[in-house]
């Protein structure tokens, strides 16, 4: 994954480091350079799937660690973000974004663990494909998720490819909410409320001028431990409505939605649900990159030409 746009920053750091995967009873860990790095939760309990905790290469947790942990001086608003996550509040009128188990919704659904299709580790990166069922309040379910997730090791940053392929057991309609869609709970001290700065590819900073707005990516920088670092988010081109729409807060949440366009535009003749028939599948693409320094010093904007020319 090393190119040119952080060539510079490599030198006398180490080789890309192994990346290994070890299955549980309700989580895949994932290790890099023979350390433990995050896990992938299966949907336990009821809670959709998510990947917790996320570092920095230095070590520096980006997620928040709540509700999974208690951490001094953390807030404890919204359980249901979970690290990074997929879900959406409203496939068929069911509220797949807020899952909790303690959640009295009556339209709140749940996504069911199937099977691990793949864990391949390897020298600079590993994949997992995961293969996940939705079902309504009822237990019917209504659609497929396959999950495929690559960990890329570097000496400077820690990238994610995330792909999710959804397929419709019945007619789906993802609805017009901003209750959506992928995301990542940031760390309390990154927060724009913390003093942190969201900015996204046009160069519009604080959630006032990036909440709501379409860009091809957003980086969210802040503090953790005194040290500055970001995570990127990178939407991409074969995204349905790209670019995407972005629910990114002063408070944390930090995710791309390109359902909430009524939500986000204030328009009510405007209408972001879309829908697919049964046996189709819609694909979302996103790469996470969690870096050292602000913005422009770990040259996201680069970093993204450099993704949009990949395969």
């Amino acid at each position: 994954m090393r190119s040119a746009a952080f060539t510079a920053l490599l030198f006398a750091l180490p080789l890309c480091a192994q990346v290994k995967f070890t299955q549980q009873a309700d989580r895949i860990l994932v290790e890099i350079g023979h350390k433990p790095y995050t896990s992938f939760f299966l949907a336990p309990g009821g809670n959709k799937p998510y990947i917790y905790p996320l570092s920095t290469a230095s070590g520096l947790v980006v997620t928040r660690h709540f509700p999974m942990e208690t951490f001094p001086g953390e807030t404890t608003d919204h359980p249901h973000h979970r690290g990074l996550f997929f879900s959406h509040g409203d496939v068929n009128g069911y509220n797949f974004w807020a899952t909790e188990p303690g959640s009295k919704d009556a339209n709140k659904a749940r996504m069911v663990f199937k099977k691990v299709l793949e864990a391949k580790g390897g020298a600079k990166s590993g994949t997992i494909r995961v293969l996940f069922e939705g079902e309504d309040p009822q237990g019917k379910p209504i659609l497929t998720e396959t999950r495929t997730i690559t960990f890329h090791s570097d000496p400077q940053l820690r990238i994610i490819d995330y792909e999710i392929q959804v397929g419709a057991l019945e007619k789906l309609t993802f609805g017009d909410t901003k209750e959506g869609t992928f995301g990542i709970r940031l760390a309390t001290s990154m927060t724009e409320d913390k003093g942190g700065r969201m900015t996204n590819a046009e160069g519009k900073e604080t959630e006032k001028n990036v909440w709501g707005k379409r860009s091809p990516w957003v980086d969210y920088v802040g503090q953790v431990d005194g040290q500055t670092v970001g995570v990127a988010i990178f939407d991409n081109p074969s995204n349905p409505r790209y670019p995407t729409y972005w629910h990114a807060r002063a408070y944390g949440l930090f995710a791309a939605n390109p359902f909430g366009v009524r939500d986000f535009t204030g328009d009510k003749s405007l209408d972001g649900s879309m829908t697919i028939e049964p046996g189709q599948t819609l694909r979302f693409r996103y790469r996470v990159v969690i870096h050292p320094g602000d913005t422009r010093a770990s040259k996201i904007a680069e970093l993204y030409k450099e993704y949009l020319s990949e395969k």
